[in-house]
């Protein structure tokens, strides 16, 4: 006799489960040599250095000292291996070079994936940095604009930092618009340059966007409107990150990180809604 469909459906996920449910269970004692020290020592150390949305200090001296997708992560790491999480502090100088010299189990300091960086160390990704475009809503090439691709024109001027990471973007993005490079201001855009109309647009980063948009009334992104958080644009994965040559460890790792996936993106959405 076939099953009815519903015994089909049912036990598909009961297989789905178990299967998610096996790929996070913490490996056997002797499979991982790094889990094994960990058990052993009874403490995940995880090197921190602020930087939001991914990892926020909490300086109000109540709760938890640090907050955010990473630490999120790193809490259940801890708590699946059944041992305390110790955060470690490091320096932009020291958060790398720590995980070879054994200093700390992982980074959750946040770091972007370079190819560099991949030489040396194997990220657990769960989050990106990415790009928009923005300008004034009065503006008819900004208003009248479905996609990023329109402002590649010779009647576009596209305003960047010089020296910024967002330089090169443009000059590709964009060869054939008029280009403005102006000096750093100590803001995340050069948003003066499209207030003045002196250009009709400027990329930005996707994360400060929100709070510049909160505060500056009357602009328009791209490409997926003003909530900036979806574009793809120069995006660059971000994660945590542990020493080469763990397979067992990173496996277990990033198995967990997929399973925790919607939470950690809840939390990064809430840290930007705030900043």
């Amino acid at each position: 006799m076939i099953p009815p469909i519903r015994t089909l459906i049912a036990g598909a996920l009961l297989a789905t489960l178990a299967c998610q449910a096996a790929a996070q269970a913490v490996p056997a004692p002797g499979t991982s040599a790094r889990i094994d020290a960990i058990k052993k020592s009874g403490v995940l150390r995880a090197a921190v250095l602020s930087n939001p949305p991914w990892l926020v200090e909490n300086t109000t001296g109540s709760g938890d000292a640090w907050a955010g997708p990473a630490w999120l992560l790193a809490v259940e790491a801890a708590k699946q291996l059944g041992v305390k999480l110790q955060p470690v502090p490091v320096s932009h100088e020291t958060k790398v070079p720590v995980l070879a010299s054994n200093q700390a189990d992982m980074t959750i300091s946040p770091l972007s994936v370079t190819p560099e960086r991949l030489k040396v160390v194997d990220f657990v990704t769960y989050s990106r940095t990415a790009l928009c475009v923005f300008g004034r809503a009065d503006n008819p090439k900004v208003a009248n604009a479905k996609s990023i691709d329109e402002f590649n024109s010779p009647d576009v001027t596209v305003a960047y930092f010089t020296g910024g990471g967002e330089e090169n973007w443009v000059k590709k993005r964009f060869p054939n618009a008029k280009l403005r490079g102006v000096s750093t201001a100590g803001t995340a855009a050069p948003v003066e340059e499209i207030m003045a109309r002196r250009a009709d647009v400027t990329p930005i980063n996707r994360v400060p966007w929100q709070a510049l948009n909160r505060k500056v009334k009357g602009l328009k992104a791209l490409p997926d409107g003003n909530n900036c958080q979806d574009s793809t644009e120069m995006a660059t994965p971000i994660g945590l990150a542990i020493d080469k040559n763990q397979p067992e460890y990173l496996a277990w790792l990033k198995a967990l990180n997929e399973s925790m996936k919607a939470k950690l993106d809840a939390d990064e959405a809430r840290i930007i809604n705030a900043m």
